[in-house]
């Protein structure tokens, strides 16, 4: 995989992209990270390996890691009801959970019968109290007006939801009896020595150096600078696109049975094999077969888009993060194109 085939600078002001940075994956191992641009318009505030971006609903990969090497210790099962281990709040019994109950793998792969309510999970309000994920979960918050139930039979249907990884979250913070991003550190950023990835729901003065700002379509500076999404499992991880890349890397690595934290192979080869629907996997998405088999994910918030995607079985990756939301999916802007451009130098066997 090769980025010399796309002049990335010119691309980026074709669509007024301030700043960018592009981590690869190669023979199971970093190559080479790139960072093109500024972390905000307008300054000389250059993007850096250590730029952290928001990493929006990548961070349900994130937790999907988390959530295996739990597992692996036998504090979470991904096929029991979770009602049975959550204690802070529960998933609502209806006519809809009478056959089938709500499980992990379930709520990983967006199948669990829960629809996100219209207008919810947008970003902290800067006048708002920071919520409590029970006080979202019963509706009682400007992020989620009406509580969470189950819609229809879980694995009937697809329907992408942040309130499923808002219940994985408060489940791990029950059976952990620690906030979320604490388990986070403890057992997936620290032994990566993922040292650049926070779940924090504010942005201090001193931390600001290496964030990115977000940027709109035109190239400008968004209102706050600095969106935070107040549900870490679903959406609130801001990290670098070398640290991302030492995430993917780790479940490469794991397929293989040399995982640093501790997930197997088997956990990991569980994480993408098709759940009921072929291009849906636990915390990621599918795509091809064989060696050409993809894994990806995508995240776009308010101010910024990215992309991982990784090919499992010839040991190649890529991270893209940029600060700009293009309003546009990340296939018809400058990602779409970095993509392309890999994927056309990736030499995927046929």
């Amino acid at each position: 995989m090769e980025l010399k085939s796309i002049n990335i600078s010119e691309r980026m002001k074709h669509y007024n992209v301030s700043g960018l940075s592009v981590t690869l994956i190669e023979n199971g191992q970093i190559k080479i990270t790139e960072d093109y641009g500024l972390l905000e318009t307008g300054t000389n505030k250059s993007v850096s390996k250590n730029s952290i971006f928001s990493a929006c609903s990548i961070s349900k990969f994130l937790t999907a890691m988390l959530v295996m090497k739990l597992s692996e210790q036998g504090l979470l099962d991904l096929d029991e009801d979770v009602n049975k281990r959550l204690v802070s709040w529960k998933v609502p019994d209806n006519n809809f959970t009478k056959n089938k109950r709500v499980t992990l793998r379930n709520l990983l792969s967006h199948q669990s019968g829960i629809i996100d309510p219209e207008d919810s999970f947008s970003e902290l309000k800067s006048t708002l109290d920071i919520p409590l994920m029970v006080e979202i979960l019963e509706g009682k918050t400007p992020y989620c007006k009406d509580h969470i139930e189950v819609k229809y039979e879980p694995e009937s249907e697809f329907h992408y939801s942040d309130a499923g990884y808002c219940i994985i979250q408060q489940l791990i913070e029950d059976i952990a009896k620690k906030p979320f991003k604490q388990v986070m550190n403890e057992q997936v950023f620290k032994p990566l020595k993922m040292e650049n990835s926070i779940l924090d729901t504010t942005i201090s003065e001193t931390k600001r150096e290496n964030f990115s700002c977000g940027h709109n379509r035109n190239g400008e500076l968004i209102d706050g600078k600095y969106p935070i999404y107040p549900y870490p499992a679903a959406s609130g991880l801001w990290t670098t696109s070398l640290d991302l890349a030492q995430l993917v890397l780790e479940l490469l690595n794991a397929l293989k049975g040399e995982s640093k934290i501790g997930i197997t192979a088997i956990r990991a080869k569980e994480m993408i094999t098709p759940q009921g629907r072929e291009w849906t996997g636990l915390g990621v998405f599918l795509n091809g077969s064989e060696k050409e088999f993809e894994i990806s994910s995508l995240g776009w918030g308010v101010g910024f888009q990215c992309m991982m995607v990784a090919f499992p079985y010839i040991e190649k990756g890529a991270v893209i993060m940029t600060n700009a939301d293009l309003g546009v999916h990340q296939m018809e802007g400058v990602i779409g194109e970095i993509y392309k451009s890999l994927i056309a130098t990736a030499s995927l066997p046929k």
